[in-house]
């Protein structure tokens, strides 16, 4: 859910910055959707968009300054839980 929410937090960015920024939400959404399905590839697409996102939204905090703190949470929010040990077992699993 947090990808897609994500996803929709940086289309707005990219209204303000350029459509650079949003490929890899877009391929969070991707990973999302496999997620979803229970599919290997859609956790492991999710994670590392997840992990990019998190650089780059650390970078807009910087460039922006505060306004793009909340994107920052999100980011930190979705990593801490795509990587928690409940949410690797549960892929390692069920997912195919």
């Amino acid at each position: 859910m947090l990808s897609y929410l994500n996803l929709a937090f940086a289309v707005l960015f990219m209204l303000v910055t350029g459509p650079y920024l949003a490929l890899v939400p877009i391929a969070g959404a991707f990973g999302a959707y496999g997620i979803a399905n229970e599919r290997r590839w859609g956790y492991r697409l999710g994670v590392v968009a997840a992990v990019v996102y998190l650089l780059q939204s650390g970078a807009a905090v910087i460039w922006f300054g505060f306004g793009a703190t909340i994107n920052l949470l999100f980011a930190i929010l979705l990593v801490a839980l795509l990587l928690h040990p409940q949410s690797r077992e549960y892929q390692k699993i069920w997912f195919h």
